[in-house]
């Protein structure tokens, strides 16, 4: 009997969402195991931009796929409501109509918007109906030392306000005196006080000291439940780095192998070239997987990068470079 039109359609495919990583407890064990091939992990990083290069389509197709990954911040003192809802209008159209038309992307947005508590309701206001979770830096952001107590009444201020996404920072004493066990119960408190809030563990990669550092932090937060790791603020002298980013990936990679339990990773800071955001998606493609370059496991904590992105497409359609100021962020 010959089938219908229906019976013969290919399936959907659907994302799945893998399940939220629950934590464990801690294990000391393993983390002094963790170690870090300074010298290799360096010469690995330095082959990163030259050995993966992507161009005409190919590149535009990645560009695009950064957008959808961008949290598109603004953290500054002098942060406005109108402020604001600029950046959620560049949030919900982050390229022009007459890019993404096309590129046959209409519709595409970036993967959030990240503000201070403050500016929570405005952005939920000016996102109203678009799908874009807000996220919300806390715990004494960015240098995360107010007292315990007001880190972990801030994330729940913030979380009964409407944030989707809570950004905490950790308190890097703990990482340089080799404290795991206050590091492990301070990031358990912080994913307890989020809830169904997911949560990023922000290591302020540039203030630990070593990459050792950096790979013990990034486990002993996984361990505590943190649902993504992310490099920086934004607010140090070094930000988001290749050789840094390199340490995080494969730290989550073991959890992975360890826990069978995905964690999403957000480098941030320093971040403003479309090549850069390629670099990035091609070393989580070639680590971990395709998996992990869909914006529920991967983002980029960065607003100049989106004009730079802008900017490439144009030139992929027309074939001309267009100035920066037609490229603006609201």
């Amino acid at each position: 009997m010959e089938k219908t039109a229906s019976e013969t359609r290919l399936p959907q495919l659907v994302a799945e969402h893998p399940p939220r990583n629950p934590g464990m407890a801690l294990d000391l064990d393993w983390v002094a195991r963790v170690q870090a091939n300074t010298s290799a992990i360096e010469r690995r990083a330095k082959t990163l931009p030259g050995r993966r290069s992507v161009k005409k389509a190919h590149q535009a197709a990645w560009l695009l796929k950064a957008v959808s990954c961008i949290d598109l911040t603004t953290l500054s003192g002098d942060d406005t409501v109108g402020r604001v809802q600029r950046l959620c209008a560049k949030a919900r159209q982050p390229v022009r109509e007459d890019i993404l038309e096309p590129l046959g992307m209409s519709g595409l947005t970036t993967g959030a918007v990240c503000v201070y508590h403050d500016m929570i309701a405005p952005a939920i206001d000016a996102l109203q109906g678009s799908g874009i979770p807000v996220a919300a830096v806390s715990t004494g952001f960015p240098a995360g030392l107010s007292p315990l107590h007001l880190r972990i009444a801030e994330i729940e201020e913030s979380v009964k306000a409407g944030a989707a996404e809570i950004d905490i920072v950790i308190s890097r004493r703990h990482v340089l005196t080799q404290d795991w066990q206050a590091l492990y119960e301070e990031m358990r408190a912080f994913r307890d006080a989020c809830g169904d809030a997911h949560v990023k563990a922000i290591l302020a990669t540039g203030e630990l000291g070593s990459l050792r550092n950096v790979a013990r932090a990034s486990l002993v937060c996984m361990m505590a439940g943190a649902d993504f790791i992310k490099t920086s603020t934004g607010k140090e002298s070094v930000n988001a780095t290749l050789p840094v980013s390199l340490v995080m990936i494969r730290a989550i990679r073991d959890y992975l192998d360890a826990t069978g339990y995905h964690v999403g990773y957000k480098p941030a800071g320093g971040i403003s070239k479309a090549k850069d955001a390629l670099i990035y998606l091609s070393l989580m493609k070639d680590e971990l997987g395709v998996r992990w370059c869909q914006p529920d496991l991967f983002r980029f904590g960065a607003s100049s990068l989106l004009g730079d992105i802008e900017r490439q497409l144009e030139h992929h359609l027309t074939g001309a470079y267009s100035a920066n100021h037609r490229h603006a962020m609201g």
